[in-house]
């Protein structure tokens, strides 16, 4: 089923398939952790322009059968590289995002890698163990995507880790 997924470089005409990505409210729910304003499309233009300048961001269209789909990223959080991703709602449990993220972390040649999610964001705990992360702390922040705060895991996938997702 995700054998379709492909990556390439972030081009202008994928922001709006994007932007409309993030209006589902479950969607923005489920990330917790996203725009304060998912509406304001200003913002998500600023947004966009300023990680798309920045050469340490890894950001990828994820598509299948040429249908823009999602994202995923790779980028620094102090020393850390860390990856986050989103899906369509409309194509959740259907492999993308692992097959994403697994196809992304063939890309990084660091390790380790982490990610952060809420805790209870079971999909996203189980397409990040899925890839081999695995659950080294735990944190909690606003997450404007809910309006409160909002306990998470921090995940790493270790130094030698093999893919795990490439089945």
């Amino acid at each position: 089923m995700t054998s379709d997924v492909r990556l390439r470089p972030v081009r202008d005409d994928d922001l709006p398939a994007f932007f409309a990505h993030e209006q589902d409210p479950q969607a923005t729910w489920m990330a917790a952790f996203g725009p304060k304003d998912p509406a304001d499309r200003a913002a998500f233009d600023a947004h966009w322009a300023r990680i798309r300048a920045d050469p340490r961001i890894v950001n990828r269209t994820v598509t299948v059968d040429g249908a823009v789909v999602g994202r995923v990223a790779a980028f620094p959080v102090g020393e850390r590289t860390e990856v986050s991703y989103w899906i369509d709602p409309a194509r959740w449990g259907r492999g993308h995002a692992t097959a994403a993220l697994a196809a992304l972390l063939r890309e990084l040649p660091q390790r380790p890698v982490h990610a952060r999610a809420a805790k209870d964001n079971a999909a996203s705990l189980a397409v990040l163990r899925k890839c081999g992360f695995v659950v080294i702390g735990e944190d909690s922040g606003y997450a404007a995507g809910r309006g409160t705060d909002v306990e998470e895991y921090v995940l790493e996938l270790p130094a030698g880790a093999a893919d795990q997702a490439d089945h």
